[in-house]
């Protein structure tokens, strides 16, 4: 069974994961997986399936962990040592502000009930009176036109303390 789906396996994780050392664990970890639930594999039913939804599940919780500690390390460090002046300060809030400003007016309130006030999704689509799906697509929308404008100006560099702090979700 390794020798059959390990290849196929190993590139639908590191699609995800875009890193061979997790990969490569995440591989293992799905045979293991496999091998102790093996009392609960049917005959006629898909293998690959089975192995594919469990290497599937596995990747989504290391990305998950790995998200938290970015954003927990991320965290940590943003300090005001980061920003070096008043100046850099108000040019980073400048740069979010333009970028704000030239998104559609729903994209903005939700950016700005989300990642701006910490709301939740639901805290959000209540407050909008929107489904939970509309904000999350709104955001998701939101967060890729304030990342290209940000990347698009020469400012950028300054900013990248205070945006990537908003920017990771």
């Amino acid at each position: 069974m390794y020798h059959r789906y390990h290849v196929a396996i190993y590139q639908n994780i590191y699609r995800l994961t875009k890193d061979a050392a997790a990969t490569e664990d995440l591989v293992q970890e799905t045979f293991i997986t496999v091998w102790q639930k093996r009392d609960r594999i049917v005959t006629g039913r898909s293998l690959a399936g089975w192995l594919f939804v469990i290497s599937y599940h596995l990747s989504v919780n290391y990305l998950k962990r790995k998200l938290v500690e970015l954003k927990a390390a991320h965290t940590h460090t943003l300090t005001i040592a980061h920003i070096e002046t008043v100046d850099d300060y108000d040019r980073q809030m400048a740069l979010l502000d333009a970028a704000i400003l030239k998104l559609s007016p729903q994209k903005r309130r939700v950016f700005t009930l989300c990642k701006l006030r910490g709301k939740t999704y639901q805290q959000a689509a209540n407050e909008l009176n929107i489904s939970n799906h509309s904000v999350k697509e709104y955001l998701s929308g939101a967060m890729k036109a304030v990342r290209e404008y940000t990347v698009s100006h020469p400012e950028y560099i300054i900013a990248l303390p205070l945006l990537q702090s908003l920017l990771i979700f």
